[in-house]
């Protein structure tokens, strides 16, 4: 291989390597590929004849073993619909009285598709999708669900309250059990309290059993294009272990259970949205995983058991999210969940990018316009790298008729060839690495920047212009990735032409590869590519001629001169 060959080719392997190591990493797990459901707000079917056995059975290590649901595979969900509805500003919930459930939860102000008045619904237990939040109360000596009654059977945050709560009322073996729904006004947390009044006349242990159970339909919310397949499975954290992603086919080999920590979370990610269960920070929690009878890939947490003596009162309680992935909202519900969005492994350059991006959107309040001048920003700043690039193509183009003819004279001699331009590129002073390795130092930049606008989840169904009536959906008339291929065609002419013909024929492929893969591209993604193409054109035509007007400059003083 030849050395233009070789510098070709480092860079590309270098960004392969990289979005390989991205893919494995955060993308590369098991979905099956079941149809999206269709879903209606007024759908909310649950499973009110479910006597599914919300437990923990206490192994010989005392530690809780994974949850099973005793209801049979083959059962339908929807019949026998007796939910309780609750609404908020900003949430519309159904909870079966079987053991109080969140069967279903659609998100107001997140709508299912694009020009629709149906809001998103993320928690949904029927014959399509099984994605529900399920809580109970394990008292020993008690097994199966505890059957609740409620005042009514329907709730909703009228003006003016800042709160709503929808209390569940049942009894165990003379224990008095009030479940409580705490839920704020503009707020996807949702506060779930077991208010125990023992009036046995026995001790009670209780303890508090929170799980996310998901069948491995497909994620809704995910991109049809290739590539643009966010992570789909569960999420840990700890105080040791921030953020430990979890895919199904690892829990339902068993590898997650019986992680003791103090404090933590569990959640359950998708594309935009998450659920995630936050027990109370100061106390020790048990998270583990399993399958139930139903073929649900569960996530789970078992508070501490607490012994309640006659006549003494308890509460036991955890805080629920539900609903879309905003760094701001689940950092004000636990340390760590806004690192359900994503990044990536260069979280570290995506998270300011991200922050950079919110400040200009802050101030023109257009998600299209600020990715434009989020991407003249990071050109900018990256400039004097690309400005080395440049220069370097500049003098790489003017001896390109040199090149052509060391290959022509030597063409059949590669070593003989390599050695000539050597000394040639020694002799004019050029580094043939000086146009690769600024580009590579920009990869990371440019890679962060692609993963964070992929997962934002403020691009959903955010207008831009005139067709453009969602950055994270592509272009229906496939205009913007025509474009991103006409500014990639237009960067080839200021290239210099490879000597190599096979790596010629390669380059010219290149925009009409890229064009393909961008058709499905969301059309955040190409506007970003677009743009910065555009500048780095402008930036290497101003390099290019400065180059040429500087050589033509000393060439004429080196003529005055002699």
């Amino acid at each position: 291989m030849d050395l233009k060959r070789l510098l070709f080719v480092i860079p590309l392997a270098v960004l392969a390597y990289l979005l390989i190591m991205q893919w494995n990493q955060d993308y590369g797990q098991h979905v099956v590929n079941n149809p999206a459901p269709e879903m209606a707000a007024s759908s909310g079917n649950g499973n009110d004849g479910e006597s599914s056995a919300l437990s923990a059975p206490t192994g010989s290590n005392g530690k809780a073993k994974p949850i099973q649901d005793d209801m049979p595979a083959d059962a339908d969900p929807a019949k026998g619909s007796n939910l309780i509805q609750v609404q908020s500003d900003v949430l519309d919930l159904r909870i079966n009285p079987n053991g109080g459930d969140i069967v279903y939860a659609a998100l107001f102000g997140h709508d299912q598709a694009l020009d629709s008045d149906t809001p998103f619904v993320l928690l949904s237990d029927n014959n399509v999708r099984s994605y529900v939040a399920k809580s109970g109360l394990q008292i020993e000596g008690h097994s199966g669900r505890i059957p609740f009654t409620a005042d009514q059977n329907s709730y909703q945050l009228s003006q003016g309250e800042d709160s709503i709560n929808v209390d569940l009322h049942g009894s165990v073996n003379g224990v008095d059990i009030i479940k409580r729904f705490v839920i704020d006004r503009d707020s996807y947390a949702i506060k779930v309290e077991y208010l125990i009044d023992n009036e046995s006349q026995q001790p009670v242990t209780a303890r508090f059993i929170g799980q996310l159970a998901r069948d491995q339909s497909a994620d809704p919310t995910n991109g049809q294009g290739v590539g643009m397949h966010s992570f789909l499975g569960a999420a840990f954290s700890s105080p040791d272990e921030k953020y430990s992603k979890v895919d199904f086919d690892d829990i339902r080999k068993g590898n997650f259970q019986n992680r003791d920590v103090k404090g933590g979370w569990v959640a359950m990610i998708q594309h935009y949205f998450t659920s995630a269960w936050v027990p109370n920070p100061d106390q020790q929690n048990l998270y583990y995983g399993s399958v139930d009878n139903r073929d649900r890939t569960v996530a789970a947490f078992a508070g501490p058991n607490q012994t309640l003596e006659p006549g003494q009162q308890a509460t036991l309680a955890a805080t629920l999210f539900v609903g879309p992935k905003v760094q701001d909202r689940l950092e004000a519900v636990a340390p760590n969940l806004e690192l359900t969005v994503d990044f990536g492994w260069l979280w570290f350059l995506a998270n300011p990018l991200f922050w950079l991006l919110e400040k200009i959107h802050g101030l023109i309040g257009n998600w299209g316009w600020s990715i434009v001048l989020l991407t003249v920003c990071v050109k900018i700043v990256l400039f004097p790298l690309a400005a080395k690039a440049y220069k370097s193509m500049a003098r790489m183009r003017k001896m390109g008729p040199e090149m052509k003819r060391l290959k022509e004279q030597y063409g059949d001699d590669r070593q003989k060839m390599s050695q000539e331009m050597m000394k040639f590129y020694q002799k004019e002073k050029i580094n043939p690495l000086g146009g690769c390795l600024p580009m590579v130092i920009q990869m990371p930049v440019f890679i962060a920047l692609y993963w964070m606008l992929m997962e934002s989840v403020e691009l959903r169904h955010a207008p831009f212009m005139l067709w453009i009536n969602d950055l994270s959906a592509k272009d229906p008339y496939f205009i913007l990735p025509i474009i991103m291929g006409a500014t990639m065609l237009l960067q080839q002419f200021l290239n210099p032409t490879p000597p190599d013909p096979m790596q010629a024929k390669i380059m010219k492929m290149l925009p009409v590869v890229f064009t393909f893969f961008f058709l499905w591209f969301p059309a955040g993604l190409v506007i970003y590519w677009i743009v910065n193409n555009s500048i780095s054109i402008l930036q290497q035509w101003f390099i290019t001629n400065k180059v040429l007007k500087e050589d033509a400059g000393n060439g004429k003083a080196v003529k005055a001169k002699g």
